[in-house]
């Protein structure tokens, strides 16, 4: 499976904010962002020019690095949104947010995209009573997600747990038993992720 093995802090730096990439590490003084606020690199420091395209790249990439996704699997998710009925950016962006990685992590039961990405790799998770090891699988209403029971990562779940907020109101979870449901699709003002959706549809309408 091909994946993005690049240093995490440097591509939140890249991007000039938190994108939460390494979990609790990233609600430490650590954090890349906190220690050097300026883009990695020889001329981070130098100014750089704020061309309209500029700006709608940006917005590109740090949506990929947000979600994980690499450059053919984001363009793939765009192709399929703008052909779905409604605002294509919103539909992008409900895609993205209804991979499974990502879902586990809004649920707290992964304290990053990476960590949520190798639980389901290794088999620790089922959706509705079958093991599902594709991170990028979309979840639909209803969807029922279990801890597999003969999971060994049952410790690594609750410690994760245990750094979760408040779960979003589209999806329901049980951290006792580590068991969770989709409710519904999320809406766009239930979305928390840092991005201007209609900056890509610009982007990729050139």
């Amino acid at each position: 499976m091909a994946r993005d093995t690049g240093a995490q802090c440097k591509q939140c730096r890249r991007e000039g904010q938190k994108l939460f990439l390494k979990g609790e590490r990233c609600l430490t003084d650590k954090c890349g962002v906190e220690r050097r606020s300026y883009p990695p690199g020889e001329h981070g420091r130098g100014r750089q020019k704020q061309s309209e395209y500029r700006v709608q790249l940006r917005e590109k990439q740090k949506a990929r690095r947000y979600y994980g996704v690499l450059e053919k699997q984001f363009r793939i998710y765009y192709e399929k949104a703008s052909r779905q009925t409604g605002v294509t950016g919103e539909n992008l962006l409900r895609m993205l947010e209804c991979r499974f990685d990502n879902v586990l992590v809004r649920l707290g039961f992964a304290a990053s995209r990476r960590q949520a990405r190798q639980l389901i790799l290794h088999g620790h998770w089922t959706v509705n009573g079958r093991r599902v090891n594709i991170p990028s699988y979309q979840l639909r209403d209803n969807d029922v997600i279990a801890i597999h029971s003969r999971s060994s990562a049952t410790q690594v779940i609750r410690d994760a747990t245990e750094l979760t907020g408040q779960v979003p109101a589209w999806l329901q979870a049980d951290h006792d038993s580590l068991t969770a449901k989709v409710l519904r699709k999320p809406e766009r003002r239930e979305i928390a992720a840092p991005v201007q959706e209609q900056l890509i549809v610009e982007l990729y309408s050139k």
